[in-house]
């Protein structure tokens, strides 16, 4: 199988997890726990969470709390960032950021969404123009789950804090965090991140967050992550992260422009009679979204993966919703909303499954189209 749906989930890394399992087996212990070995465990997860962090900030200027993947870290930002005035995010977020700004507004908070542009990126001038001196928070995503757009979010967090230095910026970065070279700059005050998107397991995520930034916890109980998000914390998942997350960054920089030429090599072997190219050119060398041409992408998938070669749909794939929202945000055209295909790159993909995937995505193209 040619698996090219890294943006939906990775394969897990063996090394990683052989590391995380050892120690976990020797220091199973629960962190809370008020004896040597709760205290061992407890020292596990500190330098786990510093590790995390140091990847792309300061770790004395910021923090992560653990959470259960990147949805609960999206949420618990969301909820316990947003305070009174009104809170705004973009129309192309992913939904744990779309559908926590639909609850805030049930809740009597006003929100506001920024339109994005026809490849998924923010359009930034729409959107600075909603923030004024009662923004509470905001929320962009670093890259876009669907186009691989990537947002300045650094630019973006600097003009925000210029309006009001006192509004909260979070972004998702779910899809850049082990892939993009960057670091965190001081007017970004929160960043999700996951585990299962390099490497590691489902079930493990973490919200960075800037020390000092405002925060309400989201979870109650124990009062484990710094009262932050209570509940016994998933040891060994935080573990492997720590481990996945230590593989990725070490190669990232040579794996950026190996991934960046394969994403090239996809779309110059891609049938431009059979294919459109959604994404943008200087998205996210992960990601490439494109589209059958006067076909069904979720039909075309199912015959792509019969096949051997697993891809994702851009598609909401609900009876209420045929498409995409963020896809019909960015004024996709109704053609291109039917066909669309997600194809989605991981560290270990290579030129001869890149080559594969484009034969096998072509023919099956071809043979769909005759028989329609």
């Amino acid at each position: 199988m040619i698996y090219l749906d890294n943006a939906a989930t990775t394969p897990p890394d063996g090394e990683a997890l052989a590391r995380a399992a050892k120690e976990y087996e020797e220091c199973y212990f629960n962190p809370s726990a008020r004896y040597r070995g709760g205290f061992a465990a407890h020292t596990l997860l500190e330098e786990a969470r510093r590790e995390i962090v140091s990847h792309i900030a300061d770790a004395g200027k910021y923090e992560a709390i653990f959470t259960s993947c990147g949805t609960e870290a999206d949420n618990q930002a969301v909820f316990g960032g947003a305070g009174r005035g009104n809170a705004v995010t973009t129309a192309g977020e992913h939904a744990a950021v779309y559908e926590s700004f639909l609850r805030l507004r049930e809740r009597g908070t006003e929100v506001r969404f920024a339109p994005i542009r026809g490849d998924g990126s923010l359009d930034a001038e729409a959107f600075l123009s909603l923030v004024d001196e009662k923004t509470s928070f905001v929320s962009v995503v670093h890259v876009n789950n669907e186009t691989g757009a990537v947002n300045d979010i650094i630019a973006l967090a600097r003009a925000v804090k210029k309006k009001n230095p006192r509004c909260i910026f979070h972004s998702d970065g779910v899809q850049a965090y082990g892939k993009l070279p960057f670091r965190l700059s001081e007017g970004i005050d929160l960043y999700s991140v996951s585990a299962h998107k390099l490497g590691g397991l489902k079930g493990t995520g973490a919200l960075l967050r800037r020390k000092g930034c405002t925060l309400r916890p989201y979870l109650f109980g124990g009062g484990q992550e710094g009262g932050m998000r209570s509940g016994t914390e998933n040891v060994l998942g935080i573990l492997d992260f720590r481990y996945a997350a230590e593989g990725r960054f070490a190669s990232l920089e040579e794996d950026y422009g190996r991934i960046k030429a394969l994403r090239t090599r996809m779309k110059s072997l891609l049938d431009p009679a059979r294919f459109g190219i959604i994404s943008p050119e200087e998205g996210s060398p992960y990601l490439l979204s494109v589209y059958a041409r006067g076909l069904r992408g979720e039909v075309l998938q199912r015959v792509l993966y019969d096949r051997g070669l697993a891809v994702g749909t851009g598609s909401a794939c609900s009876s209420k919703k045929p498409h995409s929202r963020i896809l019909e945000a960015a004024k996709v055209s109704s053609e291109a909303l039917d066909g669309v295909l997600r194809i989605s790159f991981s560290a270990r993909t290579d030129e001869e499954e890149v080559c594969a995937a484009a034969r096998l995505m072509n023919e099956a193209a071809e043979e769909y189209a005759n028989k329609v």
